[in-house]
C-alpha cells in the first residue's frame, strides 16, 4: 500500500505540450488535473476555510501514473515543487544537533578540517543536554550566561535557546525544485551538506494547512564565514527543494501528526559512499506554530501565503574523504528526503551554475493563467 493511497495531496506538473502549470492531486494510483477556476493555483487551494475538501471533491482529469511520473519514466510530464506564488521561508537551529554544529561552522571559520577537534572541544565544554531547554526560558537564559562566562556565546546559540527565532528567506516564490529535479550548490563551496526539513504550508491568515518535504541545501563553509553570508549560503540556483506533494490536513492527518514525523535521509555518492541517518520531529525545541507565529503576524503579513521549513536536526560529520574531514557533497550525489506519511523527495546534486536556469516566474504563471481563460 503506498502513502499516497491515504489522504489527501496536491502538487503541480508540467506537461510537455507547455502552457501554464497544472494543479494536481492523486486518486487511484493516478495524478489527475484539478485546474480549474476559481482555484488556478495552489495558492488559491492553500486559502480556502477546507483545502483538503475542495481537493477531494474537484473534478479532474487523469496526467500519468504516479509511480511513472515519481520514478521520472512519464516523459510528458515532470513534477514541479508543489508551492507557487507563497514565500519560501526558513527556521534556522531549531535542533540541538544542528544547533552545536552552527556554533562549530562559526568556530571553524569555514574550515572542514578543524571541525572534528573543535566539536570535542565544544561538547565538553556544554556539557549540558540543551534539548530539554525551552528556548527563552528563564533556565534557556540561565545557560546562556555560564556560556557567555565561558567565552563560548554564539549568535547561533542565541537563537538556538534565545528569546527569538531565526525566520529566513530561501528562495523567491515559484524558485523552488521539486522531486527529481537537480539541486544545485554554488561553486565556490567545497565544505556542504543537505538539510532534510519538514516544511508547513501557511495561508496568509497563519492557518497551517498542510506538510511536504524539503532540502534546505547548506553550505557550510559559506555561512560558517560569516553569518552575513547567510543569503549566499542558502539562496542560489536550484537551492530549495519541496515535495513531492503537500499533504493536506484532513481528519485523517493534522498537526499532531506533523510533530511525530520521523523524517530519514539517504546521500549515495557515485564513489560508493552512502550515508544515512533521520531526524526525529518530536526533538524540535521550537513548535510549528510558534515558528509560524515568528514569519507571520501583525509584525510580517504574506498575502499569498508562505511555506515554511522547520528545520534539521540532521547535520552529516561521517567522514568522506579522509579522517576529520567531515562530509560534503559531490557532483552525482543522489538525496533522498523521506517521512512514511509524505513519501519522498528525491534529487541529484549539481553546481547551482549548471542546474536548470529559473526562468519561469510569476509574470510567466499569470500570462498562461490569463491565455487559458482561468483568471
Amino acid at each position: 500500500m503506498s502513502v499516497f493511497d491515504d489522504g489527501v495531496f496536491l502538487g503541480r506538473v508540467r506537461l510537455a505540450q507547455g502552457g501554464h502549470p497544472r494543479v494536481v492531486t492523486i486518486r487511484g494510483g493516478q495524478v489527475m488535473d484539478i485546474t480549474a477556476k476559481p482555484a488556478p493555483t495552489v495558492r488559491d487551494i492553500c486559502e480556502m476555510s477546507d483545502p483538503a475538501g475542495y481537493v477531494a471533491t474537484a473534478p479532474g482529469q487523469p496526467v500519468a501514473d504516479l509511480d511513472a511520473i515519481l520514478a521520472g519514466e512519464a516523459q510528458a510530464v515532470t513534477l514541479l515543487s508543489p508551492v507557487d506564488l507563497q514565500a519560501v521561508k526558513a527556521s534556522g537551529v531549531t535542533f540541538v544537533v544542528s544547533l552545536l554544529e552552527r556554533v562549530i561552522e562559526e568556530q571553524a571559520m569555514g574550515d572542514p578540517g578543524r571541525a572534528d577537534a573543535l566539536r570535542r572541544d565544544i561538547l565538553e565544554l556544554i556539557g549540558e543536554d540543551l534539548s530539554d531547554l525551552v528556548p527563552g526560558s528563564r533556565g534557556a537564559m540561565a545557560v546562556k550566561a555560564r556560556l557567555v562566562e565561558r567565552g563560548v556565546w554564539s549568535q547561533y546559540l542565541e537563537v538556538g535557546i534565545g528569546p527569538d527565532a531565526e525566520i529566513f528567506t530561501k528562495c523567491q516564490p515559484m524558485a523552488s525544485v521539486g522531486h527529481g529535479a537537480m539541486i544545485g550548490l554554488h561553486p565556490i563551496s567545497t565544505w556542504n551538506n543537505p538539510e532534510p526539513e519538514v516544511a508547513v504550508v501557511v495561508s496568509s491568515t497563519g492557518r497551517i494547512v498542510g506538510a511536504t518535504l524539503g532540502n534546505d541545501v547548506n553550505l557550510r563553509d559559506v555561512e560558517g564565514r560569516s553569518a552575513l553570508l547567510l543569503g549566499k549560503a542558502k539562496d542560489n540556483n536550484a537551492s530549495a527543494a519541496l515535495g513531492p506533494f503537500i499533504r493536506l490536513f484532513d481528519g485523517g492527518f493534522g498537526l499532531d501528526d506533523v510533530k511525530a514525523l520521523e523524517v530519514a535521509l539517504e546521500v549515495s555518492g557515485e564513489d560508493g559512499f552512502v550515508l544515512t541517518g533521520s531526524s526525529s520531529m518530536g526533538q524540535i525545541s521550537r513548535s510549528p506554530e510558534a515558528l509560524a507565529a515568528a514569519a507571520i503576524g501583525d509584525h510580517h503579513q504574506y498575502p499569498d501565503g508562505l511555506v515554511l521549513y522547520l528545520g534539521t536536526m540532521f547535520a552529516p560529520v561521517q567522514d568522506r574523504d579522509g579522517q576529520g574531514q567531515g562530509f560534503t557533497h559531490k557532483i552525482g550525489d543522489v538525496v533522498t528526503i523521506s517521512a512514511p506519511a509524505l513519501g519522498a523527495l528525491v534529487n541529484t546534486v549539481g553546481l547551482s551554475t549548471e542546474c536548470p536556469a529559473w526562468s519561469y516566474g510569476t509574470r510567466a504563471l499569470m500570462a498562461d493563467l490569463a491565455g487559458a481563460g482561468l483568471l
